[in-house]
């Protein structure tokens, strides 16, 4: 079957097909965590539906469009989108470019951000494996474009951890590590949960139920838009790329 005749869900699991294989193998060596298979889950929900999850915060989709959001402009997808100018807070955390690095380091290119941790057996590693996807879509544009992994697992996920989990799907992948306390202070901003389920195994070998969106920011810093989970790498790559030769005020009220 031509690649190009495959369903944006037949794609996603031969990802997780091929993932699976390339985990098992490092697995083997002794150097990954343990992982499961990857799960299906429904748009947006956390990483685990048995436990307890904090509500997500309101976030600035909500506050500027409360009647649900926009992923179209002029029959385009383009995710779902703010039509008015939302600026980050920025922050600093440990990363894998260095032990204070700022997000507004990386003003200047276009974002795409993902909050979970390296222990997560099947949305983290789907999404970065995605990532890499989107990346290679993108083509000379992905030059434009830092892809970057947050983690709300500060405590197990150090620098040392990230630089090696990030080199396992693109060494160029930006890995940061955010404190409770951090994370505490952007959350409004994005909108994203967590929580730890520390009632699983021991206390160092737990899970973490998170949110499973992946932003975009322009190289301002200004929280353009978003992508649910289950959106097809090949779609992100085009939006992105719209963006990119748009500019984050093509989808302004009044522009």
């Amino acid at each position: 079957m031509p690649a190009a005749s495959l369903s944006p869900s037949y794609r996603r699991w031969i990802t997780a097909l091929a993932l699976v294989c390339l985990w098992a193998l490092a697995a083997c060596g002794g150097s990954s965590p343990a992982a499961t298979s990857p799960t299906s889950a429904p748009t947006d929900a956390p990483a685990s539906e048995d436990a307890d999850v904090t509500p997500e915060a309101t976030t600035a989709l909500e506050l500027v469009a409360p009647e649900g959001p926009m992923d179209t402009i002029d029959g385009v997808f383009v995710g779902d989108y703010l039509p008015t100018t939302y600026t980050l807070t920025d922050f600093s955390m440990p990363s894998t470019r260095g032990a204070d690095f700022s997000f507004s380091d990386m003003n200047g290119k276009w974002r795409l951000v993902f909050f979970g941790y390296t222990h997560c057996p099947d949305f983290c590693p789907l999404t970065l494996a995605e990532f890499r996807i989107v990346k290679q879509a993108l083509g000379e544009a992905a030059e434009n474009v830092e892809f970057v992994f947050i983690s709300v697992d500060g405590s197990r996920d150090s620098q040392e951890s990230l630089t090696e989990y990030m080199g396992r799907f693109d060494p160029e992948f930006v890995g940061m590590s955010g404190t409770d306390e951090v994370l505490a202070q952007i959350q409004p901003d994005w909108g994203f949960y967590y929580r730890r389920r520390v009632d699983t195994n021991t206390s160092a070998d737990y899970l973490v139920d998170h949110s499973t969106r992946s932003y975009l920011v322009d190289p301002d810093g200004v929280l353009t838009s978003s992508f649910t989970y289950d959106t097809a790498p090949d779609a992100i790559a085009a939006a992105v790329a719209w963006w990119i030769e748009n500019g984050s005020d093509a989808g302004r009220i009044g522009s």
